[in-house]
């Protein structure tokens, strides 16, 4: 019986050496790019790790070239590390390398059916582009909302002056990540789904029931977690992690909420209230065309759109300002240089308006070098739908694409001291976010799927670190001014700090202030 056993065991590690070996010989002759040698089964997984993927890859690019191969499991996936390689992703060759994987928790409840973020490029994933695109982030949308975003921020101010009033340190994620949340949902919904403190509203889940942006945090962190359904499509069935199961009650709680805003909204429309002029008005406006028209888009197709709108913007933005406000307080002489900046063209006014920004260009290249060091997203994935050549390299159909912004944001050749918080590169080079031809700065992504809240992100982020930095003094608590900030990275789907930052804001007397056309120099 034992013999008989360790034949079966030979036989089987037989297979495999050979299976192993026929692969090696076959990625050779099909002239895959270039990568490290990968392991049986778990293939290159080991060599990346859990713990900063985005560096792991990007040590490995150093090595192996910009345009790299690997085997994830049981998947093929390949990587753009630098500038002209995401060229050749975004521009080039974007019609066929702009799908999706199929990440197996995004199917839960059927989500993926209605996400924007995990449809291929076909029908209804143009249709739910457009829907957004005209209902929430075009042009006339943005102007009629703008004093709903000045005033999001005024109510941030307060919360954050009243903790400075109380002399204490304020966690600065949470009132930006409150303002920001409640920009995107009063732009949809005309609620606030956030509080001061950055936790959901309770009036957003009637009866205590979990409310949508405690949904959207949960999904956020289980869409991130590695699965080993997605590296073993073989076993993904079995669901072994639990994440699609753990995923399920989330979409369908966040369904059930947007259920609940559609049913008070046409309530409120058969008593007579007057129209909300938001995004939710315009599907409902738009629901009786759809029908009519055969359309691809129905309203569970919205609620999918809306959920998505929630797991792309409730992190992003507020992240994004932490960065910000903690590369601020690691350079004092930048931050000093942005608040002249502002005494300059704010003055004494008693609240930054939209219309400043544009006289605000440091500022601008204040974010410009966040964005490019601390990307929300560091590597977003895509999928090939057919097979291409790229830079003489066979890229099958079905390969999964992963572009690591963080390595291009730091590619030696296209940044001087690219690892070097230095605003001042932007003042004379003028990188457009959304028409960034040479990809050297991408951090919303580009081609079809750049990133759709761009318009949104653009104004939010600016207006919100504008309004801290006018109103506000901060300095580090006493404990970490020796050390300065700790800008340790926390991997997810959104990549924040570490250690969340806390800072002491002391109000400043705006009186003293007057601004240059008001004829008197600050």
């Amino acid at each position: 019986m034992a013999s008989f056993l360790v034949a079966i065991a030979l036989s089987f590690g037989l297979i495999l050496i050979s299976t192993y070996a026929f692969q090696l010989i076959s990625n050779a002759r099909r002239r895959l790019p270039p990568g490290p040698l990968p392991l049986p089964i778990v293939g290159n997984l080991l060599t990346i790790g859990r713990g900063s993927p985005h560096r792991s890859l990007a040590r490995l690019a150093a090595r192996y070239g910009p345009i790299m191969s690997l085997r994830l499991g049981a998947s093929h996936a390949v990587v753009f590390s630098s500038p002209a390689a995401a060229r050749e992703l975004l521009h080039r060759h974007n019609a066929d390398l702009a799908d999706r994987p199929v990440f197996d928790a995004w199917l839960a409840h059927g989500h993926r059916a209605n996400s924007v973020i995990a449809l291929p490029p076909h029908a209804k994933w143009r249709a739910l582009r457009r829907l957004c695109a005209a209902e929430l982030f075009a042009p006339r949308r943005m102007d009629a909302h703008r004093p709903l975003r000045q005033g999001k921020a005024r109510e941030m101010v307060r919360d954050v002056a009243a903790a400075a009033a109380r002399g204490e340190p304020v966690a600065i994620r949470g009132p930006a990540f409150a303002a920001s949340m409640n920009i995107l949902s009063r732009a949809m919904f005309s609620v606030d789904l956030a509080t001061g403190s950055g936790d959901a509203a309770a009036a957003a889940a009637p009866g205590g029931r979990r409310g949508l942006s405690d949904a959207v945090k949960e999904a956020t962190i289980l869409a991130a977690t590695p699965n080993v359904s997605d590296f073993f499509p073989a076993v993904a069935a079995a669901d072994l992690q639990g994440l699609r199961r753990r995923m399920g009650p989330l979409v369908e709680d966040a369904h059930k909420i947007l259920d609940e805003l559609f049913a008070q909204r046409l309530l409120d429309r058969e008593a007579g209230e007057p129209p909300k002029n938001d995004m939710l008005d315009a599907v409902l406006d738009k629901e009786r065309e759809w029908q009519q028209e055969g359309s691809v888009l129905n309203r569970s197709a919205a609620k999918g759109l809306f959920t998505d709108m929630f797991v792309a913007g409730s992190d992003t933005s507020s992240s994004t300002i932490e960065w910000a406000m903690a590369a601020l307080l690691n350079n004092p002489q930048v931050m000093e240089k942005v608040k002249g900046e502002l005494r300059t063209v704010v003055g004494k006014k008693t609240q930054v308006e939209e219309s400043d920004i544009a006289q605000l260009p440091y500022l601008q290249a204040v974010v410009k070098e966040v964005l490019r060091l601390y990307p929300s997203v560091v590597t977003p994935f895509y999928r090939a739908q057919a097979t291409v050549q790229v830079q003489g390299y066979t890229i099958p159909e079905g390969t999964t694409i992963i572009l690591n912004i963080w390595a291009v944001h730091r590619d030696a050749d296209a940044w001087a001291d690219p690892d070097k918080f230095m605003p001042e590169r932007f003042m004379d080079e003028d990188i457009d976010f959304s028409n960034n031809k040479d990809c050297k700065l991408i951090p919303f992504g580009g081609g079809r799927r750049i990133c759709l809240g761009l318009p949104l992100a653009y104004r939010t982020v600016h207006l919100i670190l504008a309004s801290l930095l006018h109103h506000f003094d901060w300095t580090l608590p006493e404990g970490a001014m020796e050390n300065g900030v700790d800008m340790t990275e926390k991997n997810g789907l959104v990549i924040s700090m570490a250690t969340p930052l806390k800072a002491i804001a002391k109000k400043r007397d705006l009186t003293m202030y007057k601004r240059v056309d008001d004829g008197i120099e600050p």
